[in-house]
């Protein structure tokens, strides 16, 4: 939870117009509206725009804010009704990897967006027990399977069950009822648990420990800067998945997988650096141009780690590599020579 020290000061002020101690009012919240939003939309870009949006209309209707100790649930008011009229205005839009058991897309293409770990520098001012929660709420995973439910199940779920909000305040920020928040929570928990499969990424990471992570980072990277497609393969769960975003093409299983790394591995160089997105381990992807003789961005590689295993890679092929704090390229000696 944000500290709020000194907010009735700052909100007299700010009503009285002054931009600064606004400012200084709602900047603490900024992060965690971002992710909150990136929860709900998929997209980085679409969060930051959600924010801005809610921050200018604070701004302009701060006069109207009841002030009744904190100005944290008005802003979640706010976002969630900026975030519901952009999911609104969209329409449908559709996954980017499978996360059915069976191994079949559950829809047949991609858009989610990464999100850059140091966006969550918010999660320090937390309890652990919140921090965990928070962390695991945005694993590409979670995230993903959020798409499935409607916007205001979205908006419940992550009201009650990440941020913390008794049904009667969601009620209030909703315009519903309990009871209504009650069954849209129940229905929300049972379509994400069927979807979201996989073991939490931040536990995962913690049973391995920062050397066997760091371990698993340096065989993966050395790997492919190498060429060696067998331990790529090797590396791999046997139902592990390769997905593309924005591309619809994806594959499943280590066989699947070794075909298209054949071309993948083999027909370019590469160099990887390691970075997170997302409370996972990922790699900014770079392969040698010749007409630019250097190292372009190829795609971040948000990898699904199960023990020392992969067992999905999400290669993000339009990723904003400075965002993650990867350069926008590599130079270097031609790697042929």
């Amino acid at each position: 939870m944000v500290a709020e020290a000194g907010v009735p000061q700052l909100l007299a002020v700010a009503r009285a117009g002054d931009g600064d101690a606004f400012g200084r009012l709602v900047g603490p919240l900024r992060d965690e509206l971002r992710a909150y939003c990136y929860r709900m939309l998929g997209s980085v870009h679409d969060a930051e725009d959600a924010v801005q949006d809610t921050l200018d209309r604070a701004w302009r209707s701060l006069d109207r804010f009841e002030d009744r100790g904190s100005i944290r649930p008005w802003l979640y008011r706010i976002a969630t009704n900026r975030a519901l009229t952009i999911i609104e205005r969209r329409g449908r839009r559709e996954l980017p990897t499978d996360l059915s058991p069976q191994g079949a897309p559950l829809v047949e293409t991609a858009w989610l967006g990464p999100y850059p770990d140091r966006l969550m520098g918010w999660t320090a001012q937390l309890s652990p027990e919140a921090e965990v929660i928070a962390r695991e709420s945005v694993e590409l995973a979670f995230v993903a399977a959020l798409q499935h439910l409607s916007a205001s199940h979205r908006a419940v779920l992550l009201l009650r069950d990440v941020l913390g909000y008794p049904a009667s305040e969601v009620a209030d920020l909703l315009d519903t009822t309990v009871a209504g928040v009650n069954s849209a929570l129940q229905r929300a928990r049972k379509v994400v648990a069927e979807l979201h499969s996989e073991p939490s990424q931040r536990r995962t990471l913690a049973a391995l420990g920062d050397a066997a992570q760091q371990e698993v980072a340096r065989r993966y990277l050395t790997a492919w800067q190498a060429g060696d497609l067998e331990t790529i393969v090797a590396m791999l769960t046997e139902d592990a998945r390769f997905s593309m975003p924005p591309l619809t093409t994806w594959y499943a299983g280590r066989d699947q997988i070794r075909g298209f790394l054949v071309d993948a591995v083999l027909g370019y160089r590469w160099r990887f650096l390691p970075t997170w997105a997302n409370g996972q381990l990922a790699f900014g992807t770079y392969m040698w141009s010749d007409d630019r003789a250097a190292y372009v961005p190829a795609g971040l590689d948000v990898l699904t780690l199960r023990g020392r295993q992969v067992a999905e890679v999400v290669s993000f092929l339009d990723a904003d590599f400075p965002a993650f704090g990867l350069p926008a390229e590599l130079t270097g000696d031609d790697p042929a020579r």
